[in-house]
């Protein structure tokens, strides 16, 4: 169940658009795809790679688990590896009584897994398509 690399950071931006511009236009990280995720975001890259994802209000699942107040430096949502071994991270989740969110990415069937810290910071890990479960 090795962590494999950092995968992107997510900033929940105080002011989406100025936070892109800035990004964009300051340090200038091209804007690329992303995928159909049901709330307004980012994704900017460092050459191939959709390294600083940002993101907007995500209405219902923010309904759902109370609002997440941007300070005045912004919120560091959460952070994400790409890793393999999701049936062992399962079953040490399970043990250390962790629960996670489970979702599988239309685009390209990888399997994410979505928990919190103790300090209330996400922590997504990412699972290759190879080793999704098909339904």
């Amino acid at each position: 169940m090795p962590l494999l690399g950092l995968n992107h950071y997510t900033i929940r931006a105080k002011d989406l658009e100025k936070t892109r511009a800035f990004y964009v236009d300051v340090l200038g990280l091209p804007e690329g795809e992303r995928p159909p995720l049901g709330f307004p975001g980012y994704w900017l890259y460092v050459g191939d790679v959709p390294t600083v994802h940002l993101m907007g209000d995500r209405g219902a699942r923010d309904a759902k688990y109370g609002p997440r107040e941007a300070g005045q430096t912004g919120l560091l949502d959460h952070i994400a590896f790409s890793c393999t071994g999701l049936a062992e991270m399962k079953a040490k989740l399970a043990e250390h009584g962790v629960t996670y969110e489970e979702r599988v990415i239309p685009r390209d069937k990888q399997t994410q897994l979505f928990i919190f810290d103790p300090d209330g910071v996400g922590v997504e890990l990412n699972y290759p398509p190879s080793e999704t479960v098909a339904a």
